[in-house]
């Protein structure tokens, strides 16, 4: 069968150009086979990264037809399968199709498809990925786990580093201090490590503004593309779900904001969204800052008819509280 590829190449400081090549390939056949052959046969200057072909070493992530992926763990049947559940205004039963490749997100272009990957790595680093035993007197044998401490790791001891979360990640294309969901997802592992002894001061740092979990927009998306399974969502998650565990909700507005709608929707069974306003943004009327910044919201939707003057707690209010209620008691 005959494929379109489509590869989005680009200079360092220079405005990225499309560049198709035909190619005779079978379905079965990954990606990173096509554009070695599109290299060795129709144009050796293509450049892109690669080692295992075996989904080993991530270092071919690339986006494929616009989301990150493995180039060697993609085949071209499944993409083309993929792409037909994608409604499209090019009809794919009359034209050859096409398979489009480009440099991953919030990287710099190096060449082509090659992306400087710093910024990843030196995130990654800001977290201190290593157990720490500072706190500890070295043993004379090694630190010992059992088999159920050992099985917290495994999810986020899939991790190859393959930056396809931190190329979707939206917190980090709009907030260069977010340290992306790789980093946290490591960072997981480290606070469910039985042999660390800094789990406090790592939990204060990752609770730093919107450099750690609080900047997460919680769009999912790292969670889609992790070839792996890592679901760096959720590992964020637990971060924060063991802050909350240690923290007021005095303490800071991003701890105000989980506690507060939780207590509200206990409470009512949907958020009152004039008491949530108060409470997180005015901390309890103690913010005066904080309620002043809801003065200009509140006139215009005084003005527009959509301030809420009371509030009606829904249905099942009850029922809802009680499963918000069996949650907490199960996790502590």
């Amino acid at each position: 069968m005959e494929v379109l590829f489509k590869v989005i190449r680009q200079q360092q400081n220079s405005s990225p150009v499309v560049q198709t090549y035909l190619l005779e390939t079978e379905p079965g056949n990954t990606i990173l086979d096509c554009l070695n052959r599109i290299k060795w046969e129709q144009d050796g200057t293509l450049a892109f990264r690669k080692n295992c072909r075996n989904t080993i070493c991530g270092s071919c992530t690339m986006r494929i037809n616009g989301r990150s992926a493995l180039a060697c763990k993609e085949n071209v049947g499944s993409e083309l399968a993929r792409l037909q559940q994608i409604p499209s205004p090019k009809s794919q039963d009359t034209a050859i199709p096409e398979i489009t490749v480009a440099p991953l997100g919030n990287m710099p272009v190096i060449k082509d498809l090659v992306v400087d990957m710093s910024s990843f790595w030196n995130n990654l680093e800001a977290v201190a990925p290593y157990v720490s035993t500072a706190a500890r007197k070295v043993p004379e044998r090694e630190f010992l786990q059992t088999p159920q401490e050992r099985s917290l790791l495994d999810q986020t001891g899939n991790c190859i580093m393959c930056g396809a979360c931190y190329s979707e990640c939206n917190a980090r294309e709009v907030d260069s201090n977010f340290v992306g969901p790789h980093a946290l997802a490591k960072a997981y592992r480290m606070v469910a490590d039985s042999r660390d002894s800094d789990t406090e001061n790592r939990l204060e740092s990752y609770n730093e503004g919107t450099q750690g979990v609080w900047g997460c927009t919680r769009c999912l998306y790292c969670d889609s593309v992790c070839p792996m399974e890592v679901a760096p969502l959720e590992q964020i998650t637990k971060i924060k779900q063991e802050i909350l565990d240690r923290k007021q909700a005095s303490d800071s507005r991003s701890i105000r904001h989980r506690k507060v709608l939780i207590e509200l929707v206990k409470e009512g069974g949907w958020i009152d969204e004039r008491q949530f306003g108060v409470q997180v943004v005015g901390n309890y009327f103690r913010d005066l800052k904080g309620l002043l910044s809801l003065a200009p919201l509140g006139l215009r939707m005084i003005v527009r008819g959509k301030f809420p003057l009371s509030f009606e707690p829904s249905e099942g209010t009850e029922q809802v509280r009680s499963l918000i209620e069996s949650v907490q008691q199960a996790e502590s």
